[in-house]
């Protein structure tokens, strides 16, 4: 049947079906990663973008093709990893920008929608390099252009499409040197290829279309990147390091361009709204955040050592030729509160805790997100909570082992929630990867801190142990607290009595509670009325952070209040200078304990 138009909901199934597709591709993209870094890391980088992109999607109802097209640009620009990652984005931002305003589009409309956003690609780059997937995209984008003016059908259009991408996906083996001497096709070419071929599936009625994180089997090229000497004479810098920014008075992406030059290559810049996503390797990744701060909040960050990876690939070859995967793969679950793009930025794996509204299940962040739960908390329905099964640990990691040699877990405190009896149930029937169970004896953005400095500490070479180690000691020097508006749900977990609750309500006393060292609630001090708790909170944080503390690192959650943010932020910057803060809503599962108005500060002291 012809398809003579593209809309909303039409692109929507189309991009999820090229995700799944892209994302099976993993393991093989990973294996034949040869330029510009033989890091093995390219299918993992192209998969955790694509995730990105549907997990936004899966939420989206909108009709208008525009709508859609935005909303899967946003999604890959926080989510994108990597130069595949990032070129991508790019070209999902440009064509987004191109059908601005637009419910649905022909085929003529869509092949100059992608002619346009290769321009943009193009130009977000100082020295394109031919025979990767920039080449396949824009010969792609220039097939379009072409067999749009000879057929008004979509399906036409794309098998089209499919044909003219895997003609140049060949021809790039010839076209670059490491791909002519590894004999393999440039992996995030490859990679755009497949979700191309997923959209054509989609077109052709497949109804088995494979599911996410299915990992596609061993061909011929298994050991490419494994053999594929490391490029110490043009690979310069060591460290991949990228890094997502938020603010109303961004600069333009040629100005941070320059900028970056003197601390490294391969720089990459989106500047999307209120957003600005780099791309660097450089030896100083430290000197790059620390610039970005200048412009607003750092949302995420990440330096990632290439050398370190290129090693587990050689690992992974000399033990059989099996997967290329990152020395570490880091996963918590949904009580740690981390925002979107710290735990897209970093690829944590995250295990839903869940919630059950009378007889109907949800899983925390998947099924329900932060503003719907503020919605049906504000109408009076509140759920019961419980801990993931041992069954949804064993998937997620297998999805972890995916990506990772060994498997990081930082989990809700085992004296809050049975989470971590779960985890451990799990990990004693997993095989694929050594699993390694870290108790944060925390929850929320405490916990969430714990698992990112775990991820950081994964991207920078440490050993499963030494990771252990060094958060239990982390541990040792952090906190929370957290005060709550109303004493409702305090009343139904049982940590407050009624009487005190109503004493409490009746002298507007509000309780500053706070997380020991084992992981147990107590009451760390109280204050009359909501002006004195910022001041009481401010006051603890001072009298238990660490003198000797090297540097500090703060997190603000609160549940339906958001101005808070900026209140508490001010105050720590008051109090503590220039601190790394980062901030977001109470995930469902934490909101259903402490309630509406509720807000706390968590934080971590790295010793000196």
């Amino acid at each position: 049947m012809k398809i003579s138009y593209l809309d909303g909901p039409r692109l929507r199934e189309a991009l999820l079906a090229a995700c799944r597709y892209g994302q099976r591709a993993r393991a093989e993209l990973n294996r034949i990663n040869v330029f510009p870094v033989p890091d093995g890391d390219t299918g993992t980088n192209l998969a955790l973008t694509l995730r990105s992109v549907a997990d936004r999607l899966r939420l989206n109802r909108e009709r208008a093709l525009s709508a859609v097209a935005r909303d899967a640009a946003d999604a890959a620009v926080v989510g994108a990893r990597g130069n595949c990652g990032m070129i991508l984005s790019h070209f999902l931002l440009g064509f987004a920008q191109s059908v601005s305003a637009r419910t649905r589009v022909t085929a003529a409309e869509f092949g100059e929608a992608m002619s346009a956003a290769v321009g943009q690609v193009y130009g977000a780059l100082e020295r394109p390099v031919e025979g990767t997937i920039l080449t396949v995209i824009r010969e792609t984008s220039e097939e379009a252009v072409h067999s749009a003016t000879e057929t008004g059908d979509f399906h036409e259009l794309v098998c089209r499409l499919v044909q003219r991408a895997r003609v140049s996906l060949a021809q790039t083996t010839e076209r670059l040197p490491q791909l002519r001497a590894a004999g393999v096709v440039d992996a995030g070419a490859k990679g755009f290829v497949a979700c191309l071929e997923g959209v054509f599936a989609y077109m052709q009625g497949d109804t088995a279309l494979p599911a996410e994180g299915t990992a596609s089997p061993p061909d011929g090229s298994a050991l490419a990147a494994a053999l594929a000497e490391y490029p110490v004479e043009s690979e310069r810098y060591r460290f991949c390091t990228e890094a997502l920014v938020r603010s109303d008075a961004l600069p333009r992406a040629d100005r941070v361009k320059d900028a970056l030059r003197n601390l490294g290559d391969s720089i990459l810049v989106i500047h999307a709204g209120d957003v600005l996503k780099i791309h660097i390797h450089t030896d100083a990744p430290q000197e790059v955040f620390a610039y970005l701060r200048g412009f607003g909040s750092v949302l995420s960050h990440k330096a990632e050592d290439m050398r370190v990876q290129h090693a587990a690939v050689g690992r992974a070859a000399a033990e059989g030729g099996g997967l290329a995967r990152r020395p570490i793969a880091v996963l918590s679950d949904s009580a740690c509160d981390l925002p979107d793009a710290v735990v897209r930025g970093h690829g944590i794996h995250i295990v839903p805790l869940c919630l059950v509204f009378g007889d109907r299940p949800l899983r925390d962040r998947l099924d329900i997100d932060a503003d719907g739960f503020i919605e049906l908390l504000r109408a009076g329905q509140t759920p019961t909570t419980s801990q993931p099964p041992p069954a949804a640990f064993l998937q997620g990691y297998s999805r972890a082992a995916e990506e990772g040699e060994a498997i990081v877990a930082v989990l809700l405190g085992a004296r809050l929630s049975g989470t971590f009896g779960s985890a451990e149930a799990a990990a004693r029937q997993f095989g694929a990867a050594s699993v390694h169970l870290i108790d944060s004896r925390a929850a929320s953005l405490l916990q969430g801190l714990l698992v990112l400095r775990a991820a950081e500490l994964g991207e920078a070479g440490a050993t499963p142990d030494v990771i252990t180690h060094e958060i239990e000691r982390l541990r040792e020097r952090s906190g929370i607290f957290f005060t709550v508006d109303t004493f409702d749900r305090l009343l139904a977990s049982g940590r407050v009595s009624r009487g005190r609750a109503w004493l409490g309500e009746m002298l507007d006393i509000k309780p500053i509670l706070g997380l020991d060292r084992n992981g147990v609630v107590y009451p760390a001090a109280r204050a009359r009325g909501r002006k004195n708790v910022m001041s009481g909170t401010i006051e603890l944080l001072q009298r238990n952070i660490p003198a000797d503390a090297s540097s500090l690192r703060f997190g603000i959650v609160h549940v339906g209040c958001p101005e808070v943010l900026e209140e508490v932020g001010l105050a720590l910057r008051a109090r503590f200078g220039d601190v790394e803060t980062i901030t977001s809503p109470a995930t469902p599962v934490i909101a259903t304990h402490i309630g509406l108005g509720a807000w706390a500060v968590a934080f971590t002291a790295s010793p000196a």
